[in-house]
């Protein structure tokens, strides 16, 4: 098991990124939009919770914040149908806080908004983990209380203009990516026109 990454941050693309740890070694980590956020620039020291995945097909190293995050995605992949490019899906449209409030108060179409869950994937969602997501309540109350994310509320302000969740996401990854860390992470104004700018223009 590869529960943690620390190292420096090489480089940043789309949805994943580069770390090289001290013993030489370079990890590829995929990560959630919200975690590519808040990311320092390259070069920069970083550290990561992880999940190692193991399937037919390959492994793969997901990436995320805290153990609260790495936590709700075992919980996510735990449930039928539901596998590790969903969970990142849900937790890059939603956020942990977000997505923990709309599978404990079922909110199905919440759920089937994100990309690659529909109505019955969600229902299933809500049915088997609702119940189970208490140790995530204090982590969910203190990000109520401090406000969502950048990255959240610029994914929400594309979607009203009419672009589609996916290629918003994309977008914003994109915009992110390219900006290394900067200016735009943490400003959700400076997110929405770079992302506005690469949706229009490529």
């Amino acid at each position: 098991m590869i529960a943690r990454i620390s190292g420096r941050l090489a480089a940043k693309n789309a949805d994943r990124v580069m770390i090289d740890t001290s013993g030489g070694v370079g990890y590829e980590v995929v990560v959630p939009l919200g975690v590519m956020e808040r990311l320092p620039a390259v070069g920069a020291a970083v550290s990561l919770a992880t999940e190692l995945v193991v399937r037919e097909d390959g492994w793969a190293l997901y990436g995320f914040e805290d153990e609260i995050g790495r936590r709700f995605f075992q919980r996510l992949i735990g449930v039928t149908g539901i596998g590790p490019k969903i969970a990142i899906a849900l937790l890059s449209a939603l956020g942990v806080e977000r997505g923990v409030r709309a599978v404990k108060e079922r909110n199905i179409a919440l759920l089937a908004s994100v990309p690659g869950i529909g109505k019955k994937t969600a229902e299933r969602l809500a049915l088997e983990l609702a119940d189970k997501l208490g140790e995530f309540e204090e982590a969910v109350g203190a990000a109520i209380a401090a406000g969502g994310g950048a990255s959240e509320a610029a994914l929400h302000a594309l979607e009203r203009l009419g672009y589609s969740t996916v290629e918003s996401d994309r977008a914003l990854r994109q915009a992110l990516a390219a900006d290394g860390g900067g200016k735009t992470g943490g400003d959700t104004e400076a997110l929405v026109r770079r992302a506005l700018q690469l949706l229009t223009h490529g």
